[in-house]
């Protein structure tokens, strides 16, 4: 049975270096643009190369997230990065957006692309679907039950990376609008509020309806290696090193235990992570005991260990009385009552009985100084430790070898290096080689002698090549020679500013800008609206205007039914059911299919004779992404629903299949899984009214906003009009982001 590699987090380049020293295989990192951190420190180029570097040297591995979606606006920019991290040359590069995807895969096909858990893969046709993007990895939705992630697992090949540790979301990966909703902050873009931990209030009173307890699943390693996960993925891109070190620490030794002294281990382990002053821990989704009680809504969302309550507030600093001991360095947060963002604060000074102190003890009044505004009734809550000052370290990680790209050919008299990328004569060796009996030289063999460079400036590139004529034996000891002899000589003559680097970058930079001002979009009448699509809810009556296409979910589909819209989460258990009712739909005439989540298009493949539409929660923002998903015969796609109007005419501009318009209805602003304690009309302090409804049949609650989305006709755009939870004539209406700015 393998050992699944352990992944931690590293929102900076001290937290790359403590996850590796605490036994970490790998870890995920953001630069400062399209990550889903960007709260984050995240890293520049430079420190990336240097960890990149500094783990493959020590054998680890670096992913990158490049997990948001990408405006059309972005997309000069996005090739600009993905040039830049095609150079630095990380192990994997995860990506939610199928157009940042298609961009990565088609420009630089040296990448190797995971697919983010913001993608929403939670079945096996899914998997089948990734396999087909070119992803090699999938993180997994992060709600489903150790019995479905057994099922996929044995119907994929796909390497499978799960959540093992951190903070939960409430809604399913990626398809999250409630913080943009509420100011235009996505989640889906890397900037969200976690509206999820403030307090709501219903008729059943008030509480934290929606912030589920941390994930801690130290005690179901034993099970998660036996299914065969790859990778064990510990959450926290926006803590800090104590987190990284402690919680690392803890999962490595759980890794290396065997099962039959698990149970022993397991104590120490838990003392270790309880040092990461995070929320209640849970074992998740993956139990369905757990599921049911994930949500405590008489817990305030914050994360840390609860230390005292605020007794006064100063100019200078604040008072409480800690129920726990603090150390100088250690780090606060002070929480208000109503769940929003507290005030975080380091101690750099404190005082006990007007004595400066450089700790506390349990029962101490203790005086922090701060400069800060904090909450006068605040809560304190203790979330992180002192740590260990890695700027020696990281100042001191080398700089990154200059490529040199080689092109060797051998024959059985002569063996030539060229190098490509600097001004450097070809070198000729002459031979006498005989035919191999057993072992004939190879290209890896070749290409890993010359990589030996005994150089601290110069390391063989890449993008280097060989090519051997014949079956040949080569002696070990001449073809070392002759690399010390080309080294020696290539150092002697070439600087390292003298190399060209980055020049495949440059060129496929240079290749999509091409492509794109190539791309023209697809000719549209003024009046394309008149062709409507209406969702209805089911037994509903038909559109008012009789040239509309009446659309139901897959589910409820009757004689008036001309396109089935298909569910946008399927578990494993029910995807056989799916395809059953899509056969159904398909024998009774329909031929529209609308889609709401990727596995469906492996579903729909079979069916050549159909039109595809592509809608929410399935994002589409980019051109690039209308690209891909024509791949897999979709002809029409509704631009994303947190798309601006000037968003939406960029896209229109490039469009190369038919782009529609969410134009009317309530967008699900979060979808779950998670028992949420009540059901029906809820609001927020600040008076924003939504409600909460339960399906039965797909075990899901969704939160709708009260007031209607509508926005105004575009020229060129399909209408899509979805009355399944809303009515023509509701006067309180919005506009969502369409008239404002989209973060």
């Amino acid at each position: 049975m393998k050992i699944p590699e352990l992944l931690s987090p590293a929102g900076n380049a001290a937290c790359a270096l403590a996850a590796f020293d605490a036994g970490a295989d790998a870890v995920y990192a953001g630069l400062a643009k399209f990550n889903a951190r960007e709260r984050g420190d995240n890293f520049t180029p430079e420190q990336l190369r240097a960890v990149v570097d500094y783990a493959h040297k020590n054998g680890r591995k670096v992913y990158l997230t490049l997990n948001t979606l990408i405006k059309e606006c972005e997309l000069p920019e996005l090739l600009e990065m993905l040039a830049e991290v095609n150079d630095i040359a990380p192990d994997g590069v995860l990506v939610q957006d199928l157009g940042v995807l298609r961009t990565a895969r088609e420009y630089f096909p040296n990448l190797e692309l995971h697919g983010s858990t913001q993608m929403g893969i939670h079945n096996s046709a899914g998997m089948k679907l990734a396999e087909k993007l070119g992803l090699s990895r999938v993180v997994l939705e992060r709600q489903l039950t150790l019995e479905e992630l057994s099922a996929i697992r044995k119907r994929t090949k796909l390497e499978i990376e799960v959540f093992i540790h951190g903070a939960l979301c409430c809604s399913l990966s990626g398809s999250c609008l409630f913080s943009s909703y509420l100011g235009g902050w996505s989640g889906n873009r890397g900037k969200c509020k976690q509206p999820c931990r403030r307090r709501y209030y219903s008729k059943n009173g008030n509480g934290f309806f929606f912030s589920p307890q941390d994930l801690c699943a130290a005690e179901l390693i034993p099970q998660l290696r036996k299914i065969g996960v790859d990778s064990l993925k510990i959450e926290g891109r926006l803590r800090q090193v104590d987190y990284v070190s402690n919680t690392v620490k803890a999962y490595r030794m759980l890794l290396d235990t065997p099962d039959e002294d698990f149970a022993s281990a397991l104590p120490e382990a838990r003392n270790m992570l309880s040092r990461t002053c995070g929320r209640k821990w849970s074992t998740g989704f993956y139990q369905d005991a757990s599921a049911k009680e994930l949500i405590k809504p008489d817990s305030l969302g914050a994360a840390g260990m609860r230390v005292g309550n605020i007794e006064s507030v100063e100019e200078r600093g604040f008072l409480f009385t800690t129920g726990k001991r603090l150390f100088m360095g250690d780090r606060l947060r002070i929480q208000p009552h109503s769940g929003d963002d507290g005030t975080a604060v380091t101690l750099t000074k404190m005082f006990v009985n007007n004595q400066s102190v450089k700790r506390a003890m349990a029962g101490d009044k203790v005086f922090v100084c701060c400069d800060k505004a904090v909450p006068y009734d605040g809560i304190v809550f203790k979330i992180g430790e002192s740590f260990t000052d890695y700027t020696k370290r990281i100042a001191a990680l080398p700089q990154r070898r200059k490529e040199v790209d080689l092109n060797i050919s051998i024959t059985r008299d002569l063996l030539k290096v060229a190098v490509e990328n600097a001004g450097f004569a070809t070198m000729e060796f002459p031979l006498e080689l005989q035919d191999a009996a057993k072992h004939p030289l190879d290209e890896n063999t070749v290409k890993n002698a010359f990589a030996e460079s005994n150089s601290a400036d110069f390391v063989s590139g890449r993008n280097s090549k060989v090519s051997i004529d014949g079956a040949y034996f080569f002696p070990g000891s001449l073809l070392k020679q002759i690399r010390r002899d080309f080294w020696e000589a290539f150092h002697a003559a070439v600087t390292p500013e003298q190399i060209i680097s980055g020049s495949n970058s440059a060129m496929a930079l240079d290749k999509f800008l091409c492509d794109y001002r190539m791309i023209r979009p697809l000719e549209l009448p003024e009046d394309a609206h008149l062709i409507e699509t209406v969702a209805m809810k089911p037994n509903g009556a038909e559109p008012a205007d009789r040239r509309a296409i009446r659309a139901d979910n897959l589910f409820d589909i009757n004689k008036m039914t001309q396109e089935a819209i298909l569910p946008e989460f399927c578990p494993e258990a029910r995807l056989a059911s799916v395809e059953k009712a899509i056969a159904f739909a398909y024998k009774q005439g329909i031929r529209r299919f609308r889609i709401t989540s990727l596995f469906g298009l492996t579903l729909m493949e079979k069916y050549n004779d159909v039109k595809l539409i592509v809608s929410a929660p399935l994002p589409v923002c980019n051109s690039m992404c209308l690209k891909e998903l024509n791949r897999f015969n979709v002809t029409r796609a509704t631009a994303h629903v947190e798309m601006t109007e000037k968003e939406i005419k960029d896209l229109r501009q490039k469009a190369e299949i038919e782009l529609e318009c969410y134009r009317l209805g309530r967008p699900a602003l979060l979808v779950t899984r998670a028992k949420i304690p009540f059901d029906g009309a809820f609001n927020d302090a600040r008076g924003n009214k939504f409600e909460l409804r339960y399906d039965h049949k797909s075990g899901l609650s969704r939160i709708f906003p009260v007031q209607v989305m509508s926005i105004p006709r575009m020229a060129q755009l399909y209408d899509f009009y979805d009355l399944r939870n809303a009515h023509w004539k509701n006067a309180d209406t919005a506009t969502f982001n369409f008239d404002k700015e989209w973060n």
